[in-house]
């Protein structure tokens, strides 16, 4: 458990290598009861995943994959069907308006319980180019030596 009974299920960090992430809101998932507990052994990956808006005004989760639950039976769910999201209108609204922009796409970013409920994080995300993904792991190694010059000075 983290702070606020927060729980992580398990995260997309291809996403962070893949886009840039400018913006994050928090939505309810809608889920059958063996996604639940297939969530709670860990069987979950957010890697393929986007989220659509469709016509009617709602948000769905694609391509989210999770796994079945060992102990269910012909009830089992399907691995990779689509999830309704459960959002205000007025953020619906928002998560249309910046999907309009040129190169924006919504990715699931965490998926975790807060108390009981799951939740999921996702996030307005803009492709990198190739050379922005090289400045990307230049700024991350140099960060590293920085951290390493500093834990040596400490002793």
């Amino acid at each position: 458990m983290d702070e606020k009974g927060i729980k992580v299920l398990g995260s997309n960090r291809r996403a962070f290598h893949e886009y840039t992430i400018s913006d994050t809101w928090e939505a309810g998932i809608a889920l059958q009861g063996t996604e639940v507990k297939a969530l709670r052994d860990g069987k979950v990956n957010l890697t393929d995943g986007w989220v659509d808006i469709t016509g009617g005004g709602q948000a769905m989760l694609r391509d989210v994959h999770i796994g079945h639950y060992s102990h269910g039976n012909i009830m089992n769910h399907l691995e990779r069907r689509s999830r309704t999201l459960l959002l205000h209108r007025r953020e619906i609204e928002k998560l249309i308006r910046a999907t309009q922009a040129k190169g924006y796409t919504l990715l699931p970013l965490k998926i975790y319980f807060r108390g009981r409920f799951v939740k999921i994080e996702i996030g307005l995300g803009k492709g990198k180019k190739s050379y922005d993904k090289r400045d990307t792991a230049k700024e991350k190694d140099a960060k590293r030596e920085v951290d390493r010059a500093m834990k040596g000075q400490r002793r």
